[in-house]
């Protein structure tokens, strides 16, 4: 007890210094030290900084059904920065969510940042002193509440949140759930105007092309929503990393690849929506590939907007949090 008091005490000091968490467990005659990645949360009034990005020889004018509007880079020495695997839109701004429970959200004008707020979950699963606990993979926003949903690994949870995203009001690990992988769970989450949500699990136990997927009529975060179970075929060699409502009705979903040496791709395609239905496996269909020289990160948030009419398609990119990578922003017209 004496130990654990210890520990609470200097909690926050070890996440400013990114150290490990030390738990001490004193047996009858036995002693054992655990060592877990220590949870760095991101602070509220980082500075952020934006650069245009424009690609070596210049943006092509397609890219499959995507026409290139703009892109930058996002950068910021805040400890706690980067890592971002989630993206949503409401209003005009953009929220970025990381696989750290950190968030970023921003206004942009004409390529320059007119606005930003940076902070971390104010609730998830376990006590919330390590990654693991905080491992946010996806989010949905409702543009009329500002609620938002974020499905987490390892928990295989789903948390809904207020707008501010510091207080959690429900959340969920249902059982169709409890067997995916810890590190390949609920990677991509996606409200339908209707309320409806589409889960998708990075990958599944069992070898193969299939990844679990789940439709939900209502609230993913009750426990009172039904669940119904179907299954999701990426592109060859690819995972899927987000996904999102289209104005049509249909899904469109961001698949990623790693080519090796920090070196990566990715395919959207376009599922009906017609197709998801009990027991249904569906596929897309694909509509644009990006990678080298264009972009060659890893691709793991995406979001759908209206502009005049026209549907842009939104994506940004998970660094890692290292230093010699960068975190894009980039902006598609769909054709």
């Amino acid at each position: 007890d004496a130990l654990k008091r210890i520990a609470d005490q200097n909690l926050d000091e070890l996440v400013r210094m990114r150290a490990t968490v030390i738990r001490m467990h004193l047996l009858p005659s036995d002693f054992t030290l655990v060592l877990r990645d220590c949870l760095v949360r991101l602070a509220p009034g980082a500075t952020v900084r934006l650069s245009r990005y424009v690609p070596d020889g210049g943006w092509p004018a397609r890219i499959g059904r995507l026409e290139p509007v703009a892109a930058v880079t996002i950068d910021s020495a805040a400890p706690g920065f980067g890592g971002f695997s989630a993206l949503a839109f409401t209003d005009g701004r953009a929220t970025l969510l990381s696989d750290s429970g950190n968030w970023l959200r921003l206004r942009i004008a004409g390529g320059r940042l007119v606005s930003s707020e940076t902070g971390a979950l104010g609730a998830g699963p376990g006590r919330g002193w390590t990654k693991e606990d905080r491992d946010s993979e996806s989010l949905a926003v409702d543009p009329a509440s500002g609620r938002a949903w974020v499905g987490f690994e390892r928990a295989n949870a789903i948390w809904r949140y207020d707008p501010s995203l510091r207080r959690g009001e429900a959340h969920r690990a249902p059982r169709e759930m409890a067997d995916w992988w810890d590190n390949s769970g609920p990677e991509s989450l996606a409200r339908f105007p209707d309320g409806h949500f589409v889960v998708i699990a990075e990958r599944g136990r069992k070898a193969g092309p299939l990844r679990p997927a789940l439709l939900f009529p209502g609230d993913p975060a009750e426990a009172t929503t039904p669940v119904v179970r179907f299954a999701y075929r990426p592109p060859a060699g690819y995972d899927p990393s987000d996904a999102a409502a289209l104005p049509s009705g249909d899904l469109i979903v961001l698949n990623r690849r790693h080519l090796g040496w920090l070196r990566f791709s990715a395919k959207l395609v376009v599922v009906p929506r017609a197709a998801i239905r009990a027991g249904a496996t569906v596929a897309g269909r694909e509509i644009a590939t990006l990678g080298a020289p264009l972009v060659s990160e890893n691709c793991e948030g995406l979001a759908v907007t209206r502009e005049n009419g026209a549907t842009m398609l939104w994506l940004t990119t998970d660094n890692d949090q290292m230093l010699l990578r960068r975190t894009y922003l980039m902006k598609f017209r769909l054709r």
